[in-house]
């Protein structure tokens, strides 16, 4: 995969050398020639940029993210990388490059025909070498079903095709482990989830597990040696004030910039949502942000007026109170655009937890008591969760993702954040609604899992 990696790398790279060469290197253009050591800098600095962004990305992560994420991702990598080379070099040459944009179109079609045909070619060699995995899944009260539909949804890496309640009994699951690739350990007691560990790396299988809260402390956590007992220091004072600073300077100084650009598609917008039904333009609604404070999130409206006459509650699959106008701002998320305001005021932040109503974070509490803990930091208009997670995902992976960015805060954690929400504007699962019957994202449990009885299924064996 490394291989495969540099070698699209050396490909995007190549195919702009020759533009480069056969296009743009005269005095007419360039205004004067360049020497050898000049054309190396201008292609190393445009493979460098095309590894840097790919990464911000992810767009080398063949096997390890679905196939629309990858193509995405690589897409984007190519259009970022050209529109700042072109950038590059209309400097160069003192804007003569701006009557040249020809060849730089053409760089970007092959890029992106060669990125495509890369990906759709290494993800058939990535599933040739590496098949789904055959899982063992052992649960305990939640059920096995939420993590079977989960699993269900890539294949591609894994295949439950046996299933044991935690009442079988220790001995019992161990007996049966074996008889499986891999196993995916569920929402379970300590106790009994180390020992499952531990045997499974006494067998050398692959194990999978379900994250607590503690997991993501622990694995934040830094590692001292003070003594001849290896410690672990748990600071638990969430950003520090030079985190802090440097967040709050890139949040005001971005937010502005996106003001100013996208002004005219925010009037626009108003525009549409005001000639729909005479109603407001904008919705205001009390939010939750660091410390537990409340604040008024700015939102473009894209319900009707009397959404909320029956009270709270999260918007649902096919909600007949969305506007066909807020239909697609919803599903693009341009409804969130008014936000940038609640940034620069300093309510939120560009990159932090979903701000939550006060009654629905209230009802979670009640549901999870560790709910608060992703208030350690502003709310923020995209996330860690808003990426990787989706509308209705469970209050309680909602937390764990939340405190996976908190714990794990860096100031490229956010710059790849923000360059991995525009991918979600393509993915309809990220904007769906709870179901019918929810008015939260809560299904009744931690792990948002339902009960019931458990299928044990056949291992099936290679």
């Amino acid at each position: 995969m490394f291989l495969a990696s540099v070698l699209i790398v050396a490909v995007q790279t190549g195919v702009f050398a020759y533009a480069w060469f056969h296009d743009y290197y005269t005095k007419e253009i360039i205004g004067r020639l360049y020497g050898y050591w000049g054309h190396w800098a201008l292609l190393v600095l445009y493979a460098v940029l095309v590894v840097l962004v790919s990464k911000l990305f992810s767009a080398f992560k063949v096997g390890y993210m679905r196939i629309l994420d990858v193509l995405l991702s690589q897409i984007f990598s190519v259009l970022v990388v050209n529109a700042f080379e072109y950038l590059q070099l209309a400097l160069i040459g003192r804007w003569r490059f701006l009557t040249h944009l020809e060849p730089m179109l053409r760089v970007t079609g092959i890029n992106l025909a060669a990125v495509i045909l890369w990906v759709l070619f290494m993800r058939f060699v990535y599933a040739r070498l590496y098949p789904p995995h055959e899982v063992l899944l052992i649960y305990d009260k939640s059920g096995p079903r939420t993590m079977m539909k989960k699993m269900a949804e890539r294949k591609d890496k894994y295949i439950v095709t046996g299933t044991i309640p935690l009442t079988a009994g220790v001995e019992r699951i161990k007996e049966e482990i074996p008889k499986y690739q891999a196993v995916m350990i569920g929402d379970l007691p300590a106790h009994e989830r180390n020992l499952f560990l531990k045997y499974c790396f006494e067998k050398n299988i692959r194990c999978y597990c379900q994250q607590k809260i503690s997991d993501i402390m622990i694995m934040a956590s830094e590692k001292i040696h003070m003594f001849d007992t290896p410690l672990l220091l748990f600071r638990n004072c969430g950003l520090t004030v030079e985190k802090q600073v440097i967040k709050r300077i890139f949040d005001v100084v971005c937010s502005a910039l996106m003001l100013v650009v996208l002004s005219p598609l925010m009037v626009l917008i108003a525009l549409l949502v005001k000639l729909y039904d005479g109603g407001p333009v904008f919705y205001k609604q009390d939010r939750l942000t660091k410390d537990g404070a409340v604040f008024q999130v700015y939102k473009f409206r894209s319900m009707r007026v009397d959404s909320e006459k029956n009270g709270a509650r999260l918007a649902m699959k096919g909600d007949s109170r969305v506007t066909p106008v807020g239909k697609v701002l919803r599903n693009i998320h341009f409804d969130e655009l008014p936000q940038l305001l609640n940034i620069i005021k300093g309510d939120m932040s560009l990159v932090g937890p979903r701000p939550e109503r006060p009654e629905i974070a209230e009802q979670y509490t009640r549901e999870i008591p560790e709910f608060p803990y992703r208030l350690k930091v502003k709310a923020g208009l995209t996330g860690y969760a808003q990426v990787y997670g989706k509308y209705n995902t469970t209050p309680y992976d909602k937390l764990k993702l939340d405190l996976t960015y908190i714990e794990n805060y860096s100031f490229l954690l956010d710059l790849q954040l923000i360059a991995t929400t525009v991918k979600i504007l393509f993915q309809k699962e990220n904007t769906e609604g709870v179901e019918q019957w929810q008015t939260t994202a809560s299904k009744g449990g931690k792990g948002g899992g339902a009960s019931g009885s458990a299928e044990k299924k056949p291992a099936r064996r290679k």
